[in-house]
């Protein structure tokens, strides 16, 4: 049975191994920056990692695998471009270390070349391996649009945002599994349930980034405590908050939400006292408990031994029990 560490090894080996040109030489220079940019290969690991449980040799997904972490590193540069992000990886940014048009540029190019990993799988899985990458692909842009939206709006509900998270993040976890599945030609309901395994853990680890980003220890986390409430993202936490909030609660919500002349730890430790007086921190606590659960429950609907689900079952534990 592959591990986690062995499949986060591979991919690493194996990016090194693809040949990207050199000319123009500030098109390809970024993309092979940010591919050596460290990364936990989480998601193409997952492909590897998946394909194994359902019992065929990982090796018959790589190529495939390739294509999601060069997809995944694509979305980064143009994030970070969208976010004007000046580090990423404690490295300057790609729009930083040359500049924007040479970001997405370079963004556009992985892309093609995340296309050129996935479509070189066996001709019987290009289809549905082509299908499935398209429809993600798609959800990703969505919920990146729908993310960017809710910046300049305060009325976000709960509904509308666990479906934002679910399209940003969730879907390329999911999909990730499910590719891995598909080339192992695991059963459609083991598919299903492999992706939906995907889908309830990256809403929960979302969520559970949200809560971190308050109630966190910043050096553990390795990021500033509080800087989704600075930036006035609208996190699930924000959003609860803005749903239960009365009289003075709610007016000062609103007044730090608007307001541009504040002093940041001051907002910080306004809206965090407010969080504690609503007790947000155990609401949000409790539905990132509930998408665990439903992820456990897909795993458990897997047929296959338990013994090949326990690489799975480690990685949602160490997803739960994260404080960074």
């Amino acid at each position: 049975m592959l591990s986690f560490d062995d499949a986060q090894n591979i991919i690493s080996n194996e990016l090194e191994k693809i040949k990207i040109p050199h000319i123009p030489a500030d098109l390809y220079n970024p993309v092979r920056y940010i591919l050596s940019n460290g990364g936990k290969r989480i998601r193409s690991s997952l492909v590897l990692l998946a394909c194994d449980m359902f019992g065929r040799n990982y090796s018959d997904a790589i190529n495939v695998a390739l294509g999601i972490e060069i997809f995944h590193s694509f979305t980064l540069v143009h994030d970070d471009l969208m976010d004007s992000s000046a580090v990423r990886r404690n490295k300057p940014t790609i729009h930083k270390k040359w500049n924007p048009n040479v970001a997405i540029l370079s963004g556009d190019a992985m892309l093609i070349l995340a296309y050129k990993m996935l479509t070189s799988v066996e001709r019987h899985f290009l289809i549905p391996v082509t299908t499935l990458f398209n429809s993600t692909a798609l959800s990703v842009c969505e919920g990146q649009m729908m993310d960017m939206n809710f910046e300049n709006h305060n009325k976000v509900s709960v509904e509308d945002y666990l479906k934002m998270i679910g399209l940003k993040t969730s879907v390329l976890i999911a999909a990730s599994l499910k590719l891995g599945a598909l080339i192992a030609e695991a059963n459609d309901e083991d598919c299903e349930n492999i992706y939906s395994f995907g889908y309830n853990l990256g809403i929960a680890f979302q969520l559970q980034d949200d809560l971190l980003d308050v109630y966190g220890d910043s050096f553990v986390f390795g990021k500033k405590i509080g800087n989704d409430i600075v930036t006035n993202k609208k996190t699930y936490l924000m959003i609860k908050a803005l749903e239960l909030a009365t009289g003075e609660q709610q007016k000062k919500l609103y007044e730090l939400l608007s307001g541009t002349d504040f002093e940041p730890e001051e907002k910080i430790i306004t809206i965090s006292k407010i969080y504690n007086e609503l007790n947000i921190k155990l609401l949000t606590e409790n539905i990132i408990n509930q998408y665990f659960d439903k992820a456990s429950l897909n795993l458990e609907n897997i047929t296959v031994e338990s013994e090949r689900k326990k690489v799975f079952k480690d990685f949602a534990l160490s997803l739960k029990v994260r404080d960074y």
